[in-house]
Formats: structure tokens, C-alpha cells, sequence
């Protein structure tokens, strides 16, 4: 055998395992990096920030706009309440609804989406907007 042939490849070895080890620890990232995300905030004017892409745009400040609308309650009427046991209807705005429905009804401003809840003898629960609203029976 020839020993410094031998000694030439452990040494080889040796280099090569112990760089295969630094480059896999390398690759590891830390806790710290793992949980590092991004953060977007969108401006809601033109002094908080613009498009870098089209800085003339204004199409993200008018989703805003659109987005902060406010629901004209008094423009929901509930008409009339119809059924027995577990199939009792609850007429809002011409559209009839039983407890868990949900849908669009038609206003003088636009469409609302509401969601009814509960249907009680003289009022509904109606839910717009993620906030729970109590609907009154109209009085003929």
C-alpha cells in the first residue's frame, strides 16, 4: 500500500465532508429570516403614496372610496312575515327570506347585501356589513 496515496485521499475526504457540512448549514435559514414577511399597505391618498408603475393612476384611491361606502338602513323594510313551525318567510323589500338566507335586495341608493339571522313574530335580525341590524314589522 502506498501511504501517502492513502493519507492524500482521507485528507481529500476529510476536506470534502467537512465542506458538504459548512454548505448545508449554510443553507439553513435562521428562526429569525424564516419569519420575516412582507408588509403592502395600500395609500388611501396620494400623499401616503402612489403606483410606482403609473404614478398618474388614481385607481387605488377610488377603491377606497368604494370600499368605505356606508348602507342606507332605513331603505330596508320588512313588509311582512309569512309561514309556520320551521318554514317562516320574512318579506325585506319585496325579496323573501327564511332564517340563513342571504341576498341582494333593491333600494332606491343601490343593492344591499344582507344576510337574515333570525326571524322573530314582529321583527327580523338582519346582518349588513358584518353588524347585526333589527328589522321592525311596517305598520300598515
Amino acid at each position: 500500500m502506498n501511504l501517502p496515496h492513502s493519507i492524500f485521499n482521507l485528507s481529500l475526504a476529510t476536506l470534502l465532508v467537512s465542506g458538504i457540512s459548512a454548505t448545508a448549514a449554510a443553507a439553513k435559514p435562521s428562526p429569525e429570516t424564516a419569519k420575516t414577511r412582507s408588509v403592502f399597505i395600500i395609500p388611501t391618498n396620494s400623499k401616503e403614496g402612489r403606483d410606482p408603475f403609473f404614478p398618474e393612476s388614481t385607481r387605488l384611491f377610488e377603491a377606497m372610496v368604494a370600499a368605505t361606502k356606508t348602507v342606507d338602513l332605513t331603505a330596508l323594510k320588512l313588509l311582512g312575515i309569512s309561514g309556520t313551525g320551521k318554514n317562516v318567510l320574512a318579506i325585506i323589500n319585496n325579496h323573501s327570506f327564511s332564517a340563513g338566507d342571504e341576498g341582494d335586495v333593491i333600494t332606491q341608493s343601490g343593492k344591499i347585501h344582507i344576510r337574515c339571522l333570525e326571524i322573530n313574530q314582529n321583527s327580523v335580525l338582519v346582518e349588513v356589513d358584518s353588524q347585526v341590524h333589527k328589522l321592525n314589522l311596517e305598520s300598515q
